[in-house]
């Protein structure tokens, strides 16, 4: 089977790569530049060049080329989308958008949820964008035959993330440090909402299932853990992992988003809410697909990564004074 990845580098993508080429598959990765953190791995072929950039240089780079699948993991916007639709048509007997799983309805309708869930997220431009697009690749399938599959990862990380709530995304390592210096961590309400976490490695099964499947055009996909946690517990298995008891605080996520502009979406929008996936249909198509690394096996691996170098452990400092700012408010307010 002969793959193109757009991306191929990340944290997601990068797993998918690495499980394609021990099946076997023809990987090519369609990137800019190398990732300091995943490189391309042996054996994939690597075209580089902006998907964003010139379209010409593009069409030609890519010329004579044809894929059985075409795996998209950097589309976010609907124009994004019509120049993959210009550009593939032709190309590829299957296109695999990765889109997000909150662009599930928020709050959530039923506590459920599966992939016939209504797409509707108020509170994040990002996730109405994810939609936004999938409706324009999904008219191209019923009106132009345009072989789109869906794919949407919920809280999917690896080795060089460590995704608690309220968190730094670009800088993991600052709640562990955080929790080893006996500074208190914020956990939105009272941390009893539920969560998933899925493996990057356990995501790629699922995915790499779905390829070069025709009977999946059409169809969208959630690829999730059925392993389901408190954020308590998810905060207090870190510190496990760590050796340190997490010196807890819980806050109102309206109360944090008065101080961070971000969280509307991507707390309020998103990791305040209970999200639980019904996983029958991606185990219908793939069958045996299950998800093996638990969060307490995941949470270690991934300290472990960053405890074999100093150099990753890179410390957000905007968002360590941000979150003593909303302590010390919340304090004030509600003073022990």
């Amino acid at each position: 089977m002969k793959l193109l990845f757009i991306g191929g580098t990340g944290l997601i993508s990068s797993a998918c790569v690495e499980l394609a080429l021990q099946k076997g598959m023809d990987v090519t990765l369609l990137n800019r530049a190398a990732s300091t953190k995943y490189a391309p791995p042996p054996g994939a072929r690597l075209l580089t060049g902006d998907i964003y950039a010139d379209p010409a240089r593009l069409a030609g780079l890519l010329h004579g080329e044809r894929f059985d699948a075409v795996i998209d993991f950097i589309a976010y916007t609907p124009s994004d989308i019509q120049r993959r639709i210009d550009l593939f048509s032709d190309k590829t007997g299957q296109y695999v958008f990765i889109s997000s799983a909150s662009a599930y309805q928020k709050p959530p309708a039923h506590y459920l949820i599966t992939e016939d869930t209504p797409l509707h997220n108020p509170y994040w431009q990002y996730s109405r964008d994810k939609i936004a697009c999938e409706e324009l690749l999904m008219r191209s399938y019923r009106e132009q035959g345009f072989p789109v599959t869906i794919i949407r990862p919920s809280l999917t990380y690896g080795p060089s993330q460590i995704p608690i709530i309220n968190g730094s995304w670009q800088h993991p390592w600052t709640i562990p440090d955080r929790i080893r210096r006996g500074q208190k961590i914020i956990i939105p309400g009272d941390g009893t909402s539920l969560w998933v976490f899925t493996w990057n490695g356990d995501f790629a099964k699922g995915l790499v299932g779905l390829l070069g499947r025709p009977e999946t055009l059409g169809h969208a996909f959630h690829i999730t853990s059925d392993e389901v946690l408190t954020w308590n517990q998810a905060v207090l298995e870190l510190g496990r992992a760590l050796g340190a008891e997490p010196h807890i605080i819980h806050i109102p996520s309206d109360l944090i988003a008065r101080y961070d502009e971000h969280a509307v979406g991507s707390l309020i929008g998103d990791k305040s809410n209970s999200a639980v996936f019904d996983n029958s249909k991606i185990k219908r198509y793939v069958p045996g697909f299950h998800c093996d690394v638990r969060w307490a096996e995941g949470v270690r691996r991934s300290i472990a990564w960053f405890e074999a170098n100093p150099d990753r452990q890179t410390i957000d400092d905007e968002a360590n004074a941000r979150w003593d700012k909303i302590i010390t408010g919340y304090e004030r307010a509600y003073p022990e």
